[in-house]
């Protein structure tokens, strides 16, 4: 009787073992974790095989190796090739299942190369820029591919906006290299291109500098003077140390004021200051005396100087007052004060001395000792002057 109830009968041990599991349900999924301990070693052991047979454990957690699927498909173990759980999340080593590779990367921008293949990356399949017209040695029309489309160049140079360029192409008012382009997109080379706009040249050149100074009176028409002298570069001192190589087209004597050109532009400058494209240059003058207006007529046929003959373009008297007359000049001639020298030689010396234009750049309003840059209009016709 002691041992009975000690023990208690069946039926009451198997009431206190129900009462243990429901107060310990830790000791209860421990044993249970023992159990699938065992069983993922039976597993492990098989999947060793590698022809992927069958394991030999138990029926509800047995399975295949090499297919990862249980034979019962209810122990829950998943796949053990694929590393994957039912919800497709992948299970950490140890686990008792096999994890797979992760799966590669998408191309990330500057991070691998490009995966084409998988159609993760757009291509740039355009195709190239049609063939534009240029010129050759010859002055023939070619075709180059690379450029700048006409239209941009033409914004660029101040010339229109975009859509008025094109407009301008369109209208047959645009020439590259001699032929009137109408075609839209043409691309042309702007450090050799010749273009002209209602027969005016667009400069392109962006380092180019074209400047109108009007030059005080008793300043040297010099970059520098020996004697200390103002001079012209002494006005234009900011420029030339900042890099800018400038020069004078022409002289003025130092008592002559008035328009003065200075430009980095070698080629133009040489030809505006030969007689042989005649490039006219207009003066007022006062001169001592009443100046007949028949004195034109022998301006106009020429008078002969000591180092040869001169005739003026134009000649007009603009006013007469008080025994002095104000007179304009018009010649292409570019000896040194030719017009103090032409006017003494018929009488009218000089007293004052202003030029007032060279060929369409006019000096206008600006005050003296002062710099403008020329317009593009103007640099323009001056290109045309001289047949560049």
């Amino acid at each position: 009787m002691a041992s009975a109830s000690r023990d208690g009968t069946p039926g009451d041990r198997r009431r206190n073992a129900g009462r243990t599991d429901r107060k310990n349900p830790d000791r209860n999924n421990t044993d249970r974790k023992n159990s699938n301990r065992k069983n993922t070693d039976r597993k492990n052991t098989a999947g060793d095989d590698p022809r992927g047979q069958r394991s030999t454990g138990a029926k509800g957690g047995s399975g295949r190796a090499s297919s990862g699927r249980t034979a019962g498909g209810k122990a829950g173990t998943g796949r053990g090739a694929s590393g994957r759980s039912a919800s497709g999340r992948s299970i950490p080593a140890g686990t008792g299942r096999v994890q797979q590779p992760s799966a590669k990367k998408q191309h990330r921008k500057g991070r691998s190369t490009p995966d084409v293949e998988a159609g993760r990356i757009r291509l740039n399949n355009a195709r190239p820029a049609r063939h534009q017209v240029g010129a050759d040695e010859s002055g023939h029309a070619t075709y180059v591919d690379d450029g700048v489309r006409l239209q941009k160049v033409l914004a660029q140079a101040g010339v229109a906006s975009r859509r008025g360029a094109e407009e301008m192409i369109a209208a047959g008012r645009v020439e590259v290299d001699g032929e009137v382009v109408t075609e839209q997109g043409l691309r042309i080379d702007p450090d050799t291109a010749v273009i002209r706009v209602d027969g005016a040249r667009v400069i392109i050149d962006e380092t180019r500098q074209y400047l109108a100074l009007n030059k005080p009176k008793g300043w040297q028409s010099t970059m520098a003077d020996d004697q200390g002298r103002p001079c012209v570069g002494d006005i234009v001192a900011e420029r030339v140390m900042s890099g800018q190589r400038l020069f004078h087209v022409g002289r003025l004597d130092a008592e002559t004021e008035g328009l003065l050109l200075l430009t980095n532009d070698g080629e133009l400058a040489h030809r505006l200051m030969h007689p042989s494209f005649e490039v006219p240059k207009t003066y007022l003058a006062t001169v001592k005396g009443e100046v007949p207006r028949a004195l034109s007529r022998t301006l106009r046929d020429g008078v002969e100087l000591d180092d040869g003959p001169v005739a003026v373009d134009a000649f007009t008297v603009m006013d007469v007052n008080d025994g002095q007359s104000l007179v304009r000049i018009t010649l292409h001639e570019g000896r040194n004060r030719i017009v103090r020298r032409l006017m003494e030689a018929v009488g009218f010396p000089v007293t004052s001395l202003v030029r007032t234009h060279i060929g369409n750049v006019a000096l206008g309003e600006q005050r003296p000792g002062t710099l403008r840059v020329l317009g593009r209009d103007e640099v323009g016709a001056l290109y045309k002057a001289v047949g560049l």
